[in-house]
């Protein structure tokens, strides 16, 4: 036990020295569990019957997404408020003479307003998935088993936090749908409606990355930045995708001002740091790499 005891207080002394404890002193953090279920919990209310066993019918339908509201709504303003006292301690928010619960209220009541316009561009997105791949049967295969509509349902919520100035909730929803599916979406990028990325594992879409309508990607795509330097993370540092943009398995397109034109399509393998008008097509041979219209 003498061995022990030294271990439990040189552990207790790491705490001092190097930090990483969540939260002694001040309010814990968000939890990752808590998180984790109000993901489920909002995907239950945006899809009512697929991803729960309830009987629903219209005279009960009301019922159940009010008691939904109100339970996730409690939930969400704990973990907001915990979120943004964190960094009100930090000195990166001011909270104002309410104290923070009362923005965390406001900022969770904004969400559920919202929240009918998000499901509308999900049925976009849904629709541009049955659209785009013909192995899609149903819309409702789309919902219960496409893994990318699974990570740009994750994403639009996760972009509301992110856009509310909300720290840590919205990375903590991408990594969460990161982890289940591959696709790491950073919340803060925009993206358009009508997107579908096939299939999915390995694609990568970067902060401050800017995706119009009816983009398509495939499995392995990276829309990154050309450099990691610290001090270029207020910058636009990713690229942006025009409408109905095309891009191909593993294609890497880097760069703030990097510019996919409208109606492009990008080849797989492709490796692009500059620019590509509109109508373009973009694709690799051994050891070269072209760019042409599509109209020549």
């Amino acid at each position: 036990m003498n061995r022990l005891s030294k271990s439990v207080d040189a552990l207790v002394d790491s705490y001092g020295n190097y930090g990483l404890v969540n939260h002694t002193g001040g309010a814990n953090l968000p939890s990752r569990e808590s998180i984790e279920d109000i993901l489920l919990g909002l995907d239950e209310l945006i899809f009512p019957g697929f991803r729960e066993n309830q009987d629903l019918d219209h005279d009960n339908l009301r019922l159940i997404a009010a008691e939904k509201v109100n339970h996730l709504a409690r939930e969400l303003v704990r973990e907001v408020e915990r979120s943004i006292d964190f960094s009100a301690r930090n000195g990166n928010y001011s909270c104002g003479n309410g104290g923070c619960h009362a923005v965390a209220k406001l900022i969770v009541d904004d969400f559920f307003e919202e929240l009918p316009q998000i499901r509308s561009a999900l049925s976009f997105d849904m629709k541009a998935a049955f659209k785009g791949d013909p192995a899609a049967k149903s819309y409702e295969e789309v919902i219960v088993s496409y893994p990318g509509f699974e990570a740009i349902t994750v994403h639009r919520l996760a972009h509301f936090f992110w856009t509310r100035e909300v720290p840590l909730i919205p990375r903590m929803m991408s990594e969460l749908i990161h982890g289940r599916t591959g696709i790491d979406i950073h919340p803060g990028a925009t993206i358009g409606e009508s997107f579908f990325i096939d299939h999915g594992t390995g694609v990568v879409i970067g902060e401050t990355t800017v995706i119009g309508k009816n983009v398509k990607l495939y499995q392995g795509v990276t829309l990154g930045a050309l450099s990691v330097v610290k001090e270029e993370g207020n910058r636009k540092r990713h690229p942006t995708l025009e409408d109905d943009v095309t891009i191909y398995a593993n294609a890497t397109i880097l760069g703030g001002d990097t510019v996919i034109g409208r109606g492009s399509t990008i080849g797989g393998n492709v490796w692009l740091t500059v620019s590509v008008p509109p109508n373009s097509m973009v694709y690799a041979k051994i050891g070269e790499q072209t760019i042409k219209s599509k109209n020549e």
